[in-house]
């Protein structure tokens, strides 16, 4: 990955920065990093915002362009969107259901798989995040203060299916809580398609 790349990879995964936090990141000069996201301005793939802090003059927070996000594609958009209108068009909404259902079980079956060796809910979450991050939703998992777990996917690949039909989000997040197991409750804390930049889901232990 060369570094306009890391770039654009590092305000997809952690939103707006400033050119100093980037170059932090990047271990280059400031103006290396300002360089750098000039270019990506030029390109259309980057923009700014000049974002009042408490002390001493704005500060500028660079973020990613629609055009920057589309460098990040959804998995086969085109092909699925035709998919679902085809099967609404052939079986109806009942039709859409009982794919959505046996994607689930799929998908259930496989996170079941990749967390079987984990016993704690730290690693369950972990495994969980992982098997996520392979199917292409730059996901991670954080650990919070409270004893609580974070899942938070920076990408969908799937997102247009998902503003077509929002019942694909709402199996994930079934899904996602009985992989996990009755000792926990997931929540979804940000959502994309309500226009957050990702989706967190908070997952809290059951005392």
């Amino acid at each position: 990955m060369n570094t306009a790349d890391k770039v654009l990879f590092l305000l997809k995964t952690r939103g707006p920065q400033t050119a100093q936090k980037l170059a932090e990141l990047l271990e280059l000069t400031s103006m290396g990093a300002r360089r750098q996201l000039e270019s990506a301005q030029e390109k259309g793939l980057a923009g700014f915002e000049d974002v009042a802090d408490k002390v001493g003059r704005p500060s500028r927070r660079w973020h990613l362009t629609e055009a920057g996000h589309a460098r990040f594609p959804d998995r086969h958009a085109d092909l699925t969107l035709q998919m679902i209108s085809q099967v609404r068009a052939l079986f109806g909404e009942v039709g859409l259901d009982k794919l959505i259902a046996a994607r689930e079980k799929e998908s259930e079956a496989a996170y079941a798989d990749a967390l079987a060796a984990a016993d704690a809910l730290a690693g369950r979450v972990r495994a969980l995040a992982q098997a996520r991050d392979a199917e292409g939703y730059m996901a991670e998992s954080e650990e919070q203060p409270d004893g609580s777990h974070l899942l938070i996917e920076n990408h969908c690949p799937i997102c247009a299916a998902a503003t077509s039909c929002q019942g694909f989000c709402r199996s994930e997040l079934q899904v996602f809580q009985r992989v996990l197991g009755e000792g926990c409750e997931v929540e979804r804390a940000e959502h994309l398609l309500s226009g957050a930049r990702r989706c967190v889901y908070v997952i809290r232990p059951v005392r």
